[in-house]
């Protein structure tokens, strides 16, 4: 990915210099989208993924001591690569055990190619994909296991993924350090596994990749809402495991839902990078080959199944729903409502039931969607969901109770992370005089949360 400011680009004659204010945030938003290549790629030489993290942050620290003066390279996620394998070959070298190292990987290591996998009956030959499966180990806890590779392939800081979580940021940074040194410990091979041992790391997989895509398709903090190199890494995760695994419906299901909600991209964002909300995305813009991929992956993952439907397979239903109205007026609610019930069976959690109250609101009417809602306030692990307080204001802006609504908009903008997102909710609280009108009526049209 060539990730250049204007200033950086070179002449025929000589390169431009970049001023350390724009290198410096090149250099960042270039790491927080390559790093996980990065450390993929390091690990299938050092074999071990806490080792790979440490030589990409001497890569990173490289970049901020030389692009300052040389300008930002054309290649800069190569030149990440390049400079970390190279720190690599130095580590290995400088080991007791290089010789045996030299023998493992097989050639000259100056080349900084990567060694030799051992056989793989299905072929698959993916970096990224081992280093999912190595931090989804079961050596290691279930929180354990989200944390690492959050920060591995999502490139959060563990700042963001202790915000995503709810829990203290020490708990996060703790979970990673062990994680790591678990690994290490263990010696884990740093490989796609199959068979059985494929089988038992399938399920903590598929709900990173989910995860990994949902940072970037609505980022936790930060200045930008949209991430779009993470969903594009765990939309080819998702294929890439559809391919491995054609026998389980929620691979399918999983690649079928990431498909509809990566077709959506283009119509999310305003040119200046505003949120645009669901109700008022130009479907012209919904990218249709996706779509078509989506419907192909959910009708293999019904093809697939012998038994009820499991929650990826679910939700891709009902981003299907989405998908096939041409206008949000035409949108299945009830259908929506219902897939939300079964989910709320298979995959209990107040998140779901949240969006299943958003559903029924809009096929049985604000009422009785806020009814739902304030059941849930009292769920601990909403209570610092801004998400709740949003839906609870855009219901009572529904019902006319613009001043409860417009304080409910407020509240949740002060729980959001994300500054596209908070700019949003306070824009909508705006839109909500603070007296509700004696006749009960809406002073204002208030659209229902992003889609």
């Amino acid at each position: 990915m060539a990730v250049q400011s204007a200033a950086a680009r070179p002449t025929a004659t000589q390169p431009a210099v970049t001023r350390p204010s724009s290198a410096a945030h090149a250099i960042e938003t270039v790491f927080r989208l390559e790093s996980p290549r990065v450390i993929a790629g390091v690990a299938r030489i050092v074999r071990d993924v806490g080792i790979a993290e440490e030589l990409a942050q001497d890569a990173l620290v490289a970049a901020l001591e030389r692009w300052p003066r040389e300008g930002v390279p054309d290649n800069p996620g190569a030149w990440l690569m390049a400079t970390a394998r190279h720190r690599a070959v130095d580590l290995i070298r400088r080991r007791e055990t290089y010789a045996r190292k030299l023998a493992e990987i097989g050639r000259d290591l100056e080349t900084t190619a990567p060694p030799e996998e051992p056989a793989d009956p299905d072929g698959i030959d993916d970096d990224l994909l081992r280093l999912v499966f190595t931090a989804c180990h079961p050596v290691l806890s279930a929180q354990a296991r989200t944390a690492l590779t959050l920060r591995l392939l999502g490139g959060l800081s563990t700042a963001e993924i202790a915000r995503a979580h709810l829990v203290p940021e020490a708990t996060v940074a703790q979970r990673i350090v062990r994680a790591k040194r678990t690994l290490a410990a263990r010696n884990v091979a740093f490989e796609v596994p199959y068979g059985p041992d494929r089988e038992a790391r399938l399920g903590s997989v598929l709900d990173v990749i989910y995860l990994i895509f949902n940072e970037g398709y609505a980022a936790t903090a930060g200045d930008d809402w949209l991430r779009p190199g993470l969903c594009e890494d765990a939309l080819r995760l998702a294929r890439v495991l559809s391919g491995l695994m054609p026998g389980e419906p929620e691979v399918h299901g999983l690649t079928a839902l990431l498909e509809f909600q990566t077709s959506r991209a283009a119509a999310r964002t305003a040119p200046d990078g505003t949120p645009v909300l669901l109700r008022d995305q130009d479907r012209g813009r919904w990218n249709r080959l996706l779509i078509a991929r989506g419907v192909e992956a959910l009708d293999r993952a019904g093809a697939t199944a012998s038994g009820p439907p499991g929650p990826y397979r679910l939700q891709a239903a009902i981003a299907a729903c989405h998908a096939r109205a041409s206008t949000y007026e035409e949108t299945d609610w009830r259908a929506i409502a219902t897939l939300y019930g079964l989910l709320a069976v298979r995959a209990p959690s107040p998140v779901v039931e949240l969006n299943r109250a958003v559903a029924v609101s809009m096929a049985d009417g604000p009422a009785a969607g806020l009814e739902l809602v304030d059941a849930l306030a009292a769920a601990p692990a909403l209570r610092d969901y801004h998400l709740l307080p949003s839906v609870r204001g855009d219901l009572l802006a529904r019902l006319g109770r613009t001043a409860q609504a417009r304080a409910e908009f407020v509240r949740a903008a002060g729980l959001a992370r994300n500054e596209r997102e908070r700019t949003l909710l306070l824009r909508r609280a705006g839109e909500c005089p603070d007296v509700t009108p004696a006749d009960g009526r809406s002073a204002s049209s208030v659209p229902p949360p992003p889609g």
